[in-house]
C-alpha cells in the first residue's frame, strides 16, 4: 500500500507542477497577444487607438510629420486614443508612429504612413480631350438667312415654258403677193411713160 500511494503522490505532484506551468505560461503569453495598435492617416487628420498595453506609465508613444513632431513623445497606461489635424500641405508628406511597450521592444511599433494631399473647393475640373468646334462647324449651326430678292426683272431666269402663241412669229401687214403687185405698178409706170413720149412726139410730127 505504501508503494501504491507513494506512487501516486509522485504522478500528482508532476500532474501539479505542469498544469501550473501551462497556466503560468498562457497569463505571460495573454498580455503580449493583447497589444493592439492600430492607426489611420488620410489627407487631414492622423487617428491613434492603443489598448491593452497594460497598467505601467512607462509605455509611450509619438507622430511626426516628415521629422516634425505633431505629438511629442508622451506616456499612456493601458490605452491611449487621440485624433491630430495634420498640418496644410501641397504635397504628400511622410507620418510615423512610434510606439515603446514597457513590456519589451518586441511590442513596441515603429511604422510609417503617406498622407495624400486633400482637394481643394473650386478646383476647376481638367480639360476635356474633346476638340473645339472650328468657326466652319459652328457658321453651319447657325440658322441659315434668307435670300435676298432679285433687284431687277433682268435678274430673274427665263422659264421653259413656251408662250401661249406657240412658235408662231407676229403678222407685220405684208404677204407673199407683195412683190407681184410691186412689179405689175412697174409695169403699168413704163407704159404710162411710153405712151406720153409717143403721144409728145406725135404732136411734134404735126407742127
Amino acid at each position: 500500500m505504501t508503494v501504491f500511494s507513494g506512487s501516486w503522490r509522485r504522478r500528482g505532484a508532476l500532474i501539479t507542477i505542469a498544469t501550473a506551468g501551462a497556466l503560468g505560461v498562457g497569463l505571460s503569453a495573454a498580455p503580449a497577444m493583447a497589444h493592439t495598435p492600430v492607426w489611420t492617416v488620410s489627407c487631414s487628420e492622423v487617428s491613434v487607438d492603443l489598448t491593452s498595453y497594460g497598467n505601467s506609465d512607462k509605455n509611450t508613444v509619438n507622430i511626426t510629420v516628415d521629422g516634425k513632431d505633431l505629438l511629442p513623445t508622451k506616456s499612456f497606461k493601458n490605452e491611449f486614443h487621440q485624433k491630430l489635424d495634420l498640418p496644410e500641405h501641397t504635397s504628400e508628406v511622410s507620418v510615423r508612429l512610434v510606439v515603446k511597450a514597457a513590456d519589451g521592444d518586441q511590442y513596441s511599433k515603429d511604422e510609417t504612413k503617406t498622407a495624400p494631399v486633400c482637394d481643394t473647393p473650386g478646383t476647376p475640373p481638367p480639360a476635356s480631350d474633346s476638340p473645339k468646334p472650328t468657326p466652319s462647324e459652328t457658321a453651319t449651326t447657325e440658322a441659315p438667312t434668307p435670300t435676298e430678292e432679285p433687284s431687277s426683272s433682268s435678274d430673274v431666269l427665263p422659264t421653259s415654258k413656251p408662250s401661249p402663241a406657240g412658235d408662231d412669229l407676229a403678222e407685220t401687214g405684208s404677204s407673199s403677193a407683195t412683190p407681184i403687185i410691186a412689179g405689175a405698178a412697174a409695169v403699168v409706170l413704163v407704159a404710162g411713160a411710153g405712151i406720153m413720149w409717143a403721144s409728145r412726139k406725135r404732136r411734134t410730127a404735126q407742127h
